[in-house]
């Protein structure tokens, strides 16, 4: 917009300066000596193209004397028709009006820039925005379809299965928008969930697909960074009769750490991380575990073949009957004790780093969904002895006192704000009867119970009789 401002600008200048340059139009009609014009009849009107000889002042004076004008003495006020300086560029005694041809034109034309619209290079700013946008609803649209084929892949890979081991597939019913017709629920573009049902050894099973983030440009370019995998998190929800106390926890260090530091029932039951090889699994994953003889039993051959040829894709497995989630803050204090549930958590990679999930991988990894049904009969069927159960008794016990000991005095404070509470509300229905007698009662006891809080508390000893 300023551009074209200035475009007009300097078409106007250069404008005025050539009509100036050359001036060729008549003198405007609009004349001072119009009142004059009744005496001068026979004179020829004045014109630009034609400068008439001036009339001397005599000639003024007697012309006027004839038509009976007074005229004053002193500076006449047709002075200006000898003025030189009034009709510049003129040619007053020759009768020649038109602009001087001998001097050569000395006049600069500007050269005007070209349409806006010619010129591309104004308009980067707008064409990177819009190119950015373009390729953002490109991606969105080609990483939004290949994580829907993934979830397709994987359903058509194992449906087969999850039908041998459930009853229910799917979540029931059509009530969900986002439901598909294979069963899961889409909860965003990157991530689907579907659950199951129906099957002996567990209430219910929950597969959650976490995929890469195909759909988001800035997450398809921070992939070039720092790489991730498509994975799978199964949370199976035990039979509360049908499996001991225990805890127990496998995992690669990365993650090892996060759990000790952030899984509550971890952190507190078993801190400890021991290697893996110990217990004949790879090199890189620790174990963690709060009965021993459970630790032996779970991790018996068949998972430890499991873990060997499928170490790249096995991420953690946490077996725990005390599960409560993540560490609760430091700021916020509990009054009663977490609700837990028994639970078996496993996390699977469908995809490693730097390659793309094919149907052929998905083939290779059914073993590894098969392991969650075969840990699922193998807790069902496995007891503790006699020691180990008294071991994780004492250890539950133990907890137990710690937090009623830590939360002792907010527990008090809490119920002492409920008892004022109560008394409060008790002295505001008395109030509403309007009943002296009853009010008078509940003063009288309300300051019994104010000098019994007051007075000194004694101890009372016994003495034993001689």
């Amino acid at each position: 917009m300023k551009l074209w401002i200035v475009i007009a600008h300097i078409t106007l200048v250069v404008t005025n300066l050539w009509v100036t340059a050359h001036f060729q139009e008549e003198v405007p009609e609009d004349n001072e000596f119009a009142e004059f014009e009744d005496f001068e009849e026979e004179k020829p009107s004045v014109l630009i193209e034609r400068a008439p000889e001036l009339p001397s002042e005599e000639e003024l004076n007697q012309d006027f004397e004839e038509d009976d004008v007074l005229v004053t003495d002193g500076d006449s006020e047709f002075d200006h028709f000898q003025d030189e300086e009034e009709f510049e560029g003129l040619d007053v005694a020759g009768g020649n009006t038109g602009p001087k041809n001998d001097e050569p034109s000395t006049l600069t034309i500007t050269k005007v820039p070209f349409h806006l619209r010619e010129r591309w290079d104004s308009y980067y700013l707008e064409i990177l925005m819009i190119t950015g946008l373009v390729v953002y609803f490109i991606n969105y649209i080609v990483g939004r379809t290949k994580n829907a084929h993934i979830v397709e892949q994987w359903l058509i890979d194992h449906k087969q299965l999850l039908m041998d081991n459930f009853s229910l597939i799917g979540h029931s019913g059509k009530s969900n928008e986002n439901a598909n017709d294979n069963g899961f629920i889409r909860q965003s573009e990157s991530q689907y969930s579907l659950y199951c049902s129906g099957r002996v050894g567990c209430d219910s099973m929950l597969i959650e697909l976490k995929l890469i983030k195909r759909q988001d440009l800035v997450a398809v370019l921070a992939q070039l960074v720092r790489p991730q995998n498509d994975q799978i998190h199964i949370e199976v929800e035990l039979s509360k009769d049908e499996i001991d106390n225990f805890v127990l926890a496998v995992a690669t260090k990365r993650l090892a750490m996060h759990l000790v530091r952030d899984m509550a029932d971890i952190s507190v039951y078993c801190p400890e991380k021991r290697s893996g090889e110990k217990f004949g699994l790879p090199s890189g994953f620790y174990v963690m575990s709060e009965i021993p003889e459970a630790t032996a039993a779970i991790l018996d051959t068949r998972i430890q073949q499991a873990f060997t040829k499928f170490a790249p894709y096995i991420e953690y497995i946490h077996i725990s009957d005390q599960f409560s989630g993540r560490k609760p803050q430091e700021d916020t204090t509990q009054l009663t004790m977490p609700e837990v549930k028994r639970i078996l958590l496993m996390s699977l990679n469908i995809s490693l780093k730097g390659r793309a999930s094919n149907p052929e991988t998905q083939e290779k990894l059914k073993p590894l969904l098969q392991l969650a049904f075969y840990l699922i009969d193998k807790l069902r069927r496995f007891k503790l002895s006699k020691e180990g159960k008294n071991k994780a008794d004492k250890n539950r016990l133990r907890v137990e006192e710690a937090f009623l000991k830590t939360t002792h005095a907010a527990r008090a404070e809490a119920a002492a704000q409920r008892r004022e509470e109560r008394r409060r509300a008790e002295q505001e229905r008395i109030l509403q009867e309007e009943d002296p007698d009853k009010q008078r009662k509940w003063e009288e006891k309300e300051q019994r119970r104010l000098a019994k809080k007051r007075a000194p508390r004694m101890k009372q000893l016994k003495v034993k009789a001689l």
